[in-house]
């Protein structure tokens, strides 16, 4: 499993720089160049993404069984991703109620994401794989509430009535825009949250029912029977 630790080191490791050091991003791209920077970056994640798939490709051929849950809990992982898919969606529709309400729903849902496949899948490869995602989502979201308490701190300053918006899981305005951080969110609107559920379910039923059978190799389907 060489090739599957590479890989996670790489690609967890270029996106882990603001839960070690929130600095650390900034002051190498001001030292490199922002264009650089992100092309390194970019470079990197590719890379460590490649041989994380290709080490775990690799790894599943002489699997090396670990624990093996209830059948119940496998059907329970399908509706884990699900939602898991909603939340990655939420990410980058503005306005929907799960980001303004959550703040952060990319980390969440791969947080949920990678705990629902280890309900599912129990040989060595995949504990180390999706259990690396999951301490990895565990450490971010704790980074990004960090930063969320100190831009709280920051809008006392300014407005003491900022600070409740800007804190995390706090109770988003239904019509007057809120603080997230040190931005100005957008107000929640019904039809982001809808077309964030459909967009989400419509790539859970994709993987579900095609593309995680044609790209991976297993049917989630047959897991569960």
């Amino acid at each position: 499993m060489t090739w599957l630790i590479a890989g996670l080191l790489i690609f967890l490791g270029v996106h882990s720089l603001r839960i070690f050091d929130e600095g650390l991003r900034s002051r190498l791209m001001h030292r490199w160049g922002e264009a650089p920077f992100k092309t390194a970056y970019s470079l990197l994640s590719v890379l460590g993404f490649g041989l994380l798939i290709y080490g775990y490709g690799q790894a599943r051929l002489q699997p090396i069984p670990i624990y093996d849950l209830p059948t119940g809990l496998r059907h329970a992982s399908i509706l884990l991703v699900w939602f898991s898919m909603v939340l990655l969606i939420a990410a980058y529709v503005p306005g929907n109620w799960f980001k303004q309400r959550l703040r952060h729903p990319m980390v969440l849902g791969v947080k949920l994401w990678a705990f629902a496949h280890l309900l599912s899948n129990g040989n060595a490869a995949d504990l180390l794989l999706f259990g690396s995602f999951l301490l990895w989502a565990i450490a971010s979201f704790r980074a990004a509430r960090q930063r969320d308490k100190a831009a709280a701190e920051q809008a006392l300053v300014a407005s003491p009535d900022a600070v409740a918006a800007a804190m995390p899981f706090s109770k988003p305005a239904d019509s007057v825009p809120t603080l997230t951080g040190t931005r100005i969110a957008s107000p929640v609107k019904a039809s982001a949250t809808a077309i964030t559920v459909v967009l989400g379910s419509l790539i859970w039923a994709g993987f579900l029912f095609d593309w995680h059978a044609s790209l991976i190799g297993v049917q989630p389907m047959v897991m569960t029977r």
